[in-house]
């Protein structure tokens, strides 16, 4: 196999060191190294993305009604800022953004509610995936096959399945029908009370934007995230999508080469395969710790376009 769905032009032959033997043979001053959590990087990143949602939002808001392009790219660029919270979402889970434990809880529970995800239920989801990568018995993100056709392709990365599948979990837990094996049971009550808190809150300000006759959310904020959706779906796809079904982290996680704004723009999640192979590295120590691990890597990717090309070419020639 050659690089862009494979080992990054290595032979598949060649012996890979083990994402765990590479953790433990990390001095101890190392590991305290990588692992310290910092409030002040946390914060001076919250505060960029935060702060470029709350510009886009204001010029969304303040935007001439006669241009109706400018209004559609400012939303674009807005839908892309809000749904990649996803990634700090995802970042929260570990409780490695910030050294405060209530900010990474806070900042969490604001960024699910953005992107219409759960945080508490996700939290499970998502141990779960870390756990079992890419093992197709016990891995919830295989539980819905990634698109192997063109028709499965268009379907994914236009984000309705997606939507589909959050809105059914908000449902069901609210109804206290959540049934997934990695929820533990004395977590069920949590979760069914925290899908009922995010639903009442939607109701609540659907309502009062429908009594004052504003359309303010809509443009600033849902039809963004409905824009920016089939972005995220693009840059997720990378990470596991047609790695192969090991239990090594080097070898089941791609990690992507691409420019700083990505990286900021995504936590530094496009190093993927080192946040896989030692997650309660924070973001902003993931550089570093890409660099000691560089030479073990297996699944690597010069650029998301190059990657989104190389899957395209696997797709089976079926209907579109």
């Amino acid at each position: 196999m050659r690089s862009g769905l494979s080992y990054a032009g290595r032979d598949m032959t060649i012996q890979s060191t083990d994402h765990r033997d590479f953790v433990s043979g990390l001095s101890a001053g190392d590991r305290q190294h990588l692992t310290a959590r910092s409030d002040a990087a946390g914060l001076t990143a919250l505060a960029l993305h935060w702060g470029a949602i709350l510009l886009t939002g204001g010029l969304i808001l303040i935007s001439p009604p006669g241009w109706p392009l400018l209004l559609l790219v400012l939303m674009l660029v807005q839908g892309i800022l809000i749904i990649f919270l996803f990634t700090l979402l995802h970042e929260t889970v570990h409780m490695t953004p910030f050294r405060t434990g209530w900010l990474n809880i806070a900042v969490g529970y604001i960024c699910g509610f953005l992107v219409f995800l759960a945080p508490v239920w996700f939290r499970y989801f998502h141990l779960a995936h870390h756990r079992h990568t890419q093992d197709p018995s016990h891995d919830p993100e295989l539980a819905s096959p990634r698109p192997r056709t063109w028709r499965e392709y268009v379907a994914h990365i236009s984000g309705l399945p997606v939507w589909r599948f959050q809105l059914g979990v908000l449902l069901r837990n609210a109804r206290g029908q959540g049934d997934e094996p990695f929820v533990p049971s004395k977590a069920r009550g949590r979760i069914r009370n925290e899908a009922r808190v995010m639903l009442a809150v939607y109701g609540a300000l659907a309502a009062l934007s429908l009594a004052a006759g504003s359309t303010a959310l809509l443009f600033v904020w849902v039809i963004p995230v409905l824009l920016g959706q089939p972005f995220l779906r693009l840059y997720l796809l990378a990470e596991h999508g047609r790695c192969p079904q090991v239990a090594n982290m080097f070898e089941n996680t791609r990690t992507t080469f691409t420019n700083r704004m990505i990286r900021r723009l995504a936590w530094n999640m496009p190093y993927h395969a080192e946040h896989h192979a030692f997650p309660t590295v924070p973001f902003h120590r993931l550089p570093e710790l890409h660099e000691m691990a560089r030479q073990h890597l297996r699944v690597t990717e010069n650029g998301y376009a190059r990657f989104t090309r190389a899957y395209q070419k696997s797709l089976s020639q079926s209907p579109r």
